[in-house]
């Protein structure tokens, strides 16, 4: 049974027009969690536009009065195996009816797309531990961890030494680059925790529809004239950290253990430094099956802020 509001709130679905409201909502979250905003106004933008958010089935703002009190939607991509959902209140009795909506817009999903159940993941700072119980109650279980790791800039950046026989290609402004770089992320994260692969055509609009990436920031890694790893950055973090953000970094299997993580971080340092950046920043889930977070404090970056995902397996 879902759970039912007191009568003083209202329900509707999210617009671009309630961007505002929404970052008012999250920074305000946030700040409190873990003492800074972690979001920015075009972060609520990209968010409510995202391609295939419908957001007449897939979010709902809860309003007390004029003030907006809760903010939950649900994100698919690909096949629509694994289900990703956004959650904000403060107030239990929001929380506990956003959540009922949630598990039962995933329930919908799961019978449109012919599964007989599906993956539905939360992320919480590890530092609301009280939300971490609640979640656990409502039958969610701890996924995995993620560290968001960073390094400082403080002078220039020395650009690291191309490896042998590796060619570097800056800038994906064409399809047949584009799809290179689509075939290697898919490859390469394969099987990794909450990784549903897309179509080129998803994928592609996905990018294009994030205000803060642009097609310069994609750099390839080409070995005997085939792509074998790509590096996305994009400037998600720049207003609000001052600092350089590696969406993505994927290295084929057969192409590992040669050094090219290392070379397009640090290619990525000394670009960020160049442009002025403080540091840069990027994500990595810590039960990562290749040795990343390895990688990544080798070269210097440290763990700053720790999310935890909560999975639930939601039945069709």
């Amino acid at each position: 049974m879902t759970a039912v509001l007191p009568e003083k709130y209202t329900v509707r679905p999210p617009s671009i027009e309630d961007a505002q409201a929404l970052l008012d909502l999250v920074s305000d979250y946030n700040t409190s969690v873990v003492g800074f905003a972690d979001y920015t106004l075009q972060d609520a933008e990209d968010q409510l536009t995202e391609p295939g958010f419908e957001p007449a089935t897939d979010g709902w703002l809860v309003f007390d009065g004029d003030r907006l009190a809760g903010y939950a939607a649900v994100f698919g991509k690909g096949d629509h195996s694994v289900v990703d959902a956004d959650l904000v209140t403060t107030d239990l009795a929001v929380e506990t009816y956003l959540l009922d909506h949630i598990v039962r817009r995933t329930e919908e999903f799961a019978r449109s797309y012919g599964h007989s159940s599906v993956q539905l993941d939360a992320v919480n700072y590890r530092a609301d531990t009280a939300r971490a119980e609640r979640l656990s109650s409502y039958g969610f279980a701890p996924g995995t961890t993620f560290h968001r790791m960073r390094i400082d800039h403080t002078g220039p950046v020395v650009a690291p030494e191309v490896p042998a026989g590796v060619v570097v290609r800056r800038g994906a402004y064409d399809e047949a680059s584009r799809r290179a770089a689509h075939a290697v992320l898919n490859a390469a994260f394969e099987g990794q925790f909450g990784f549903t692969p897309r179509s080129f055509e998803e994928w592609q609009t996905a990018q294009e529809n994030h205000s803060a990436f642009d097609w310069s920031q994609l750099t390839l890694l080409e070995v005997d004239g085939e792509a074998v790893a790509m590096l996305a950055s994009n400037d998600q973090f720049v207003e609000d950290e001052d600092c350089g953000y590696i969406g993505r970094l994927a290295v084929l299997e057969k192409a590992r253990g040669k050094g090219l993580a290392k070379f397009l971080l640090r290619d990525q340092f000394a670009v960020d430094a160049a442009a002025g950046r403080a540091g840069t920043i990027l994500h990595v889930d810590t039960n990562n099956p290749t040795p990343a977070l390895g990688v990544y404090l080798s070269v210097g970056m440290q763990a700053v802020l720790v999310m935890e995902v909560w999975r639930r397996e939601v039945a069709a």
